[in-house]
C-alpha cells in the first residue's frame, strides 16, 4: 500500500506542476506553487526531485498516466488498429489542450543532447507495455499483419507520435495536432494493417 500512496503523491506532483507550467509558464511557477497546488509537501517534492528542472523528464509519465486512463474506454469488439488510432487522438487532445508547446519543445531537445537517460526511448514504460500488448491482440484476431514483429510495429507507431509532436513544436503549434494525427496516422501505419481489415 505504501507504495501506490507514494506513486500517487508522485503522480500527484507531476500532474500540478505541468497544469501550472501550462497555466503561467515554466519560468514564473515556483516549487512552493507546485507543492500548494498538488497538496503534497516541500519534503515530499524534494523526495522525488531535486529541483523544478527535474521535472522535465517527467512528462513521458504524464503521457503514460493518459494511456492508462484511457485502457478502461477501449472497446473489447474494436478492431485493434483502431484502439491504437484512439489512444493517439486521446494523447494529442492532451497535448493540444493542456501541455506547453515550449516545455515539449525543451523535453525533445534535452533528449536529443542527453547523455544519460533518454526518457522517450524507454521501453519499461506503460505507454510502450500497452501498445505492445494491444498490438500483439491485433496479430492474434487478425487485425495486424503478423509477418512484423510487435517490437517493429511499436517502433514505428512510436516514430510516428514523435515525428508529429517535433513537426508541431518546430512549426510553432500553428495547427491543432490532434487534427492533423487524425489525417495522417492512419496513413503512416496502413502498411501494418491485416489485408482484409484495410478501408477500401
Amino acid at each position: 500500500m505504501a507504495k501506490k500512496n507514494s506513486r500517487n503523491t508522485k503522480s500527484k506532483i507531476i500532474s500540478a506542476a505541468w497544469k501550472l507550467f501550462y497555466e503561467q509558464g515554466y519560468d514564473a511557477t515556483t516549487i512552493e506553487e507546485i507543492v500548494e497546488e498538488s497538496g503534497t509537501s516541500k519534503g515530499s517534492f524534494y523526495h522525488y526531485f531535486g529541483g523544478k528542472d527535474a521535472l522535465f523528464g517527467t512528462l513521458s509519465e504524464l503521457f503514460d498516466e493518459k494511456y492508462q486512463e484511457l485502457i478502461p474506454q477501449l472497446d473489447g469488439e474494436m478492431d485493434s488498429f483502431d484502439k491504437l488510432m484512439f489512444l493517439n487522438q486521446e494523447l494529442f487532445r492532451m497535448i493540444d489542450n493542456s501541455v506547453s508547446m515550449d516545455l515539449l519543445a525543451r523535453l525533445y531537445s534535452s533528449q536529443l543532447i542527453t547523455s544519460g537517460q533518454k526518457h522517450l526511448l524507454d521501453h519499461n514504460r506503460v505507454y510502450y507495455k500497452i501498445l505492445r500488448q494491444i498490438t500483439a491482440e491485433g496479430q492474434q484476431k487478425g487485425d495486424l499483419r503478423s509477418d512484423v514483429s510487435v517490437n517493429e510495429f511499436v517502433k514505428a507507431y512510436a516514430l510516428c507520435e514523435r515525428a508529429l509532436i517535433y513537426d508541431w513544436c518546430i512549426c510553432n503549434g500553428e495547427y491543432s495536432l490532434c487534427q492533423y494525427a487524425k489525417q495522417m496516422m492512419p496513413l503512416f501505419l496502413a502498411g501494418f494493417r491485416a489485408k482484409a481489415t484495410r478501408c477500401h
